[in-house]
């Protein structure tokens, strides 16, 4: 037996019974907390680990490169298998999803913690990416599955997108604070424990759902989609060290679109597609992807270089460094939490414009930092502007490629646009790392370092104000929007 939810006025979406005969449902705020809790692990694993990578190089004996793959095995791994997850999410059961996803990334953090051998520990990252993204797409469809669309489920993912922006933040105050006072191993160990309760949590407190119609998985395209994502990203990887013009970057990067390309052929004549098609048709969905990818490969890399910038040119230590972005890890949650007080009055679409021209301004005041600056003026202040304007842009922006897909797409369209987030910030990650490079030119001065950071940031934001463009010229207005969703 199922019950019905209703998400829009001509659209539902199947689920199986919450509760047992008799037993009360858990009200909203559970649901959101374990959601949340396990969005904020998933984020936060992303750039956790940064600082503490000196301190794991010394332990195991890693090299210069097997400390890039502490990083890359795990965003290669999350954006190669999302969109897997993601359909698996709506086909057998986002809350099964949501759980077997976190006991797959909560095992994988207790054994890269325990590691002895530096292959360990890239096998143990590989493997949470690989839970992260069976995870990370249930945690939002969980939620739009169960708030009916409306100002209730804007909040909703407003505070799914505020935590999960927290999350992103907060990678470098944790990571610094747990390698000064224990170890490097807690950084993930740290996991164990909270993972385990949000998996009682989840068991007790979520309702399942899913779509409805058959359970079967499209396998060659999944292998295609997973294989071009997966090898797309390394040669993404790849051009930090190798540069943009060497045959270990050019031939994976030509494999990765190969592959990809066979995706789209087979997507296309299959019955029963990973990706239907059809769903790039929306425009809101195709334009909030696009918008999110340019967005992510502008904002993405900000921690990273805040954080060079105040350990190698400042001289701050792994602590006082993720002390120091604190007010602009709370500014991003400040953010994530009046979009949508906003968008019902001025339109998600322009909230997520106004956002974004925000965060370029202030990646453009970053760019004037000076290799003596106070922290006041050189990252106080550009970072609040910055993660403000982040923090405004991503809740419509999720909000509206949500919004524009059926129900039984849901967790599909979560994975979309998580894919498009990580593919872009990991793209703009290595753009911005030759940018940083080429402009210092080899010297490690504090003033040929400030130089490179300042180019980085210099160029995030021209990258961001093309997502403006992005967003004006491709992304419905929400008249129209509204218009085709009452024709169908």
């Amino acid at each position: 037996m199922t019950v019905m939810a209703q998400t829009s006025p001509d659209t539902y979406i199947t689920a199986d019974p919450p509760t047992a005969p008799g037993k009360k449902s858990a009200p909203m705020w559970a649901v959101l907390l374990a959601a949340c809790a396990g969005q904020f692990l998933v984020v936060l694993d992303v750039s956790v680990v940064n600082t503490a990578l000196p301190s794991m190089r010394a332990d195991l004996g890693m090299s210069p490169l097997g400390l890039q793959w502490v990083v890359n095995a795990y965003s290669i791994a999350f954006a190669g298998f999302m969109l897997l997850g993601g359909r698996a999410g709506d086909l057998f059961g986002r809350k099964r999803m949501f759980l077997v996803g976190l006991a797959l990334f909560t095992a994988a953090s207790l054994a890269g913690g325990l590691a002895q051998a530096d292959w360990q520990l890239l096998a143990a990252r590989a493997v949470q990416g690989l839970g992260a993204a069976v995870l990370a797409p249930s945690t939002l469809t969980i939620l739009t599955s169960a708030v009916p669309e409306g100002p209730a489920r804007v909040r909703a993912i407003g505070t799914w997108s505020a935590v999960g922006a927290g999350g992103g933040a907060a990678g470098g105050l944790v990571g610094g604070v747990l390698t000064d006072l224990l170890s490097w191993r807690w950084v993930l160990l740290i996991n164990v424990p909270i993972g385990a309760l949000v998996i009682l949590a989840g068991a007790a407190w979520l309702s399942e759902s899913r779509a409805s119609g058959t359970r079967r998985i499209d396998l060659p395209g999944a292998i295609l989609v997973t294989a071009g994502l997966a090898t797309l990203a390394y040669g993404i990887v790849q051009t930090e060290q190798k540069g943009w013009t060497a045959a270990e970057t050019l031939l994976p990067l030509a494999a990765g679109l190969v592959l990809l390309a066979a995706f789209l052929l087979v997507e296309a004549r299959t019955k029963e597609p990973l990706m239907p098609l059809k769903l790039f048709r929306v425009r809101s969905v195709s334009a909030a992807n696009a918008a999110m990818f340019v967005c992510g490969g502008g904002m993405f890399a900000m921690w990273y270089f805040m954080t060079l910038y105040a350990q190698n040119v400042l001289d701050y230590s792994p602590m006082k460094a993720g002390l120091a972005l604190i007010p602009s890890s709370l500014t991003i949650v400040l953010g994530s939490k009046l979009a949508p007080r906003l968008m019902p009055v001025i339109g998600a679409k322009n909230v997520s414009v106004i956002g974004i021209v925000i965060a370029a301004a202030g990646f453009g005041w970053q760019s004037t930092m000076t290799a003596d600056g106070a922290y006041v003026t050189a990252i106080m202040l550009p970072g609040i502007v910055m993660m403000l304007g982040a923090g405004l842009a991503s809740t419509p922006l999720a909000s509206l490629a949500t919004s524009g897909a059926q129900p039984k797409d849901a967790g599909l369209v979560s994975g979309l646009i998580n894919t498009s987030r990580t593919m872009g910030g990991s793209l703009g990650l290595a753009v911005l790392s030759t940018v940083a490079a080429t402009t210092m030119a080899g010297s490690t001065t504090p003033q040929a370092l400030t130089e490179g950071y300042a180019a980085a940031f210099r160029t995030s934001g021209f990258i961001l104000l093309a997502g403006v463009v992005v967003m004006l010229l491709w992304m419905p207005g929400e008249r129209s929007s509204a218009r085709r969703r009452g024709g169908n």
